[in-house]
């Protein structure tokens, strides 16, 4: 394990400072996590108000270069958050919007690597695994270096909803959802437990019933989540910021961390040249490693699906 002791003289640049850029930047602020950060916008004015707004507050925080900044701050970081992305608007297909952000990422890409000399690229923009699989390539990086913040929140998600559905500490709970972060999601059942219990011997040692219908409910609850948020306030950005804080986290202080990142698989699960999101620890150097899960078949055959949906956005936005 490559162990850090602290995090005194880490950088991190967050490209994009609208609301999940700047609620990153601000979740990363309270939790003192690294000593330089920079947000890097093309409003640049949006930078300067989130970066002073955050200073603003530091005297009851610790001490923190917070600052805006251009790409040449992209060298010498520890982590590159990219977030940076057109919304989708109504009307638009999915495809419509992964154009858009792939060829945004492409110039955003481009210019991170001319400064680039070392770090993660953590890519948490819309739509995730396309836009991970992409940069992956554009990059030339080492596997596992680009890393997509895929179904950290997803599986988040589920875990609350499975602690509020038994009524037990989500601390508890542990489970993940694999696949896209979008519609053919889905949560690996076999390898969800409470305190080391299948779900089922929990639900019978404590007297509860426990039916096909409620994981139904449980996961179309997780999968349409973001989009209950979107209608009641418009845009989700707290949760996040603070999953986005974990990985980076992780990163800087090298604590190898299993979360469901998405990094361009090579084999495992029978996936290639494709990003999903599976168990995978992260480290210092990003994906250290993607733990293979044993799946039933079932599972393996829906996560196989899950990549094909994947595979066909990319092989639309290739050409870009």
């Amino acid at each position: 394990m490559n162990q850090r002791n602290h995090v005194k003289g880490s950088k991190v640049a967050v490209i994009g400072s609208g609301a999940v850029g700047a609620s990153i930047a601000f979740a990363m602020s309270i939790k003192q996590l690294c000593s330089e950060l920079v947000l890097i916008d093309i409003n640049q004015e949006k930078a300067e108000g989130e970066t002073m707004d955050i200073n603003h507050g530091l005297p009851f925080l610790g001490q923190m270069s917070v600052r805006p900044g251009d790409f040449s701050e992209c060298a010498d970081c520890d982590v590159i958050i990219i977030t940076a992305g057109i919304p989708r608007r109504p009307g638009e297909t999915r495809f419509d919007l992964a154009r858009k952000n792939v060829e945004l990422g492409k110039k955003i890409t481009a210019s991170i690597m001319e400064y680039y000399n070392g770090g993660v690229i953590l890519v948490v923009s819309n739509p995730v695994d396309v836009m991970t699989y992409m940069i992956s390539k554009w990059s030339g990086l080492p596997k596992g270096r680009v890393i997509g913040s895929g179904t950290v929140l997803d599986s988040s998600r589920f875990r609350y909803l499975l602690s509020q559905k038994l009524d037990i500490d989500v601390k508890n709970v542990h489970g993940y959802i694999i696949g896209e972060h979008g519609d053919s999601q889905l949560p690996a059942w076999s390898a969800t437990n409470i305190a080391g219990l299948t779900v089922d011997d929990y639900c019978k040692t404590s007297g509860i019933e426990f039916t096909d219908a409620d994981r139904i409910e449980i996961m179309d609850a997780t999968k349409k989540a973001g989009a209950e948020i979107i209608k009641r306030k418009g845009a989700t950005y707290y949760a996040i910021a603070i999953a986005v804080n974990t990985l980076v986290e992780s990163i800087l202080k090298g604590t190898s961390t299993i979360r469901t990142v998405g990094t361009v698989m090579n084999g495992e699960y029978g996936l290639n040249d494709v990003v999903v999101n599976v168990p995978s620890i992260v480290g210092a150097d990003g994906v250290e490693r993607v733990l293979e899960l044993d799946l039933t078949e079932q599972e393996l055959r829906f996560l196989q699906f899950s990549a094909s949906q994947v595979k066909s956005i990319i092989e639309k936005v290739q050409d870009i």
